[in-house]
């Protein structure tokens, strides 16, 4: 729709476009898109006024809400409001959508599996882990969906993680995936954060050949997988190159079951919150891990899951799966000359 009225501007003689909203979720939706390009000043006959509550003040108090609300005290319920913000703060679950509906913070309403400031804080540039011992995850897809592998380098000095995320995605009909899942692939794959493979599905060839080039890159010690599909890339890595000692023991099955990741839920969480993750603020991966959610079973077990249908979790499944593979891993002293050469 809003391409539809900005390609009809044309006929206008003075057009005018006035967009009013609170803040999208995402950095990848198209207010948000807008706002940034707005606030960068790229075009000077764009004009933004953003009236949002700054991340460090409490966002339970009446300056923040004041940033936020100009109107407070003209023809806004100042009462009602305070009461939202008590509510918020008495009730964890109701706190994202105060944050965004009241605050017009960039956060969504539902409850994400770690707070945007909290993954935000982490995203100083990781160091190069080219020539590193790493671990990977690596989450296969459906054959027109994004697949993700996500290397990680733990710094044994700080016990830091340096994180490398690769997608891929197939390259036609890539501005409709765009569309369908409101994220910009086709300006990712533009600039180099996402890697496109032939034809209109994942080509596992494609996918088997990059692996060998990225473990002559890289010290791989060990890659978490997802059984799913894995029976269709297994000949296409035997195909590229791989020994049947790698295959067996450097890549490792993983379930994506309540028992498996519930530990890995547990351990990536804790890094993001105590800031032992660097991710670079890579934009595929925030979204992923943006449209994260938790279920949870009758006992208190964690696992990922998506806040809706179309939103892509597949880099946070793979980034949880890449630090659950390192403890086992450095425990049996695996051979790395030994199993790649």
């Amino acid at each position: 729709m809003y391409e539809a009225l900005e390609t009809a501007v044309g006929a206008q003689e003075a057009p005018l476009s006035i967009v009013i909203s609170t803040q999208a979720a995402t950095d990848a939706d198209l207010l948000s898109i807008l706002i940034d390009d707005a606030l960068r000043g790229t075009d000077p006959s764009t004009i933004v006024k953003l009236y949002a509550a700054p991340p460090e003040l409490d966002p339970f108090s009446e300056e923040a809400i004041r940033a936020a609300n100009p109107a407070l005290d003209s023809f806004m319920n100042k009462r009602e409001v305070l009461a939202m913000a008590a509510d918020a703060a008495r009730m964890p679950s109701r706190e994202n959508e105060y944050r965004n509906l009241v605050l017009n913070q960039r956060v969504d309403s539902s409850t994400p599996f770690v707070d945007q400031a909290a993954w935000t804080a982490c995203g100083d540039e990781p160091r190069d882990i080219t020539g590193l011992s790493v671990f990977g995850g690596l989450d296969l897809s459906e054959s027109g969906d994004l697949t993700a592998l996500v290397l990680g380098h733990c710094d044994p000095n700080n016990g830091v993680w340096h994180v490398r995320p690769i997608f891929w995605l197939p390259a036609d009909r890539l501005a409709e995936k765009a569309t369908r899942d409101h994220a910009p692939y086709d300006l990712w794959a533009s600039q180099g954060y996402l890697e496109t493979t032939p034809g209109a599905a994942i080509g596992y060839e494609f996918v088997a050949a990059r692996l060998k080039e990225i473990f002559e890159d890289y010290q791989v010690t060990k890659i978490a997988f997802d059984l799913w599909n894995w029976t269709h890339l297994r000949p296409w890595l035997s195909k590229a190159g791989f020994s049947e000692q790698t295959l067996d023991t450097v890549f490792v099955p993983f379930g994506q079951g309540y028992r498996s990741m519930s530990p890995a839920v547990r351990d990536l969480e804790t890094m993001i919150l105590e800031r032992k993750l660097r991710h670079g603020n890579h934009p595929v991966l925030t979204m992923c891990m943006a449209n994260a959610t938790v279920e949870r079973d009758a006992a208190g077990n964690r696992k990922l899951s998506k806040k809706r249908s179309s939103g892509r979790i597949d880099g946070a499944v793979a980034l949880a799966m890449a630090i659950a593979a390192a403890p086992a891993a450095w425990t049996a002293k695996v051979d790395i000359a030994a199993l790649i050469g």
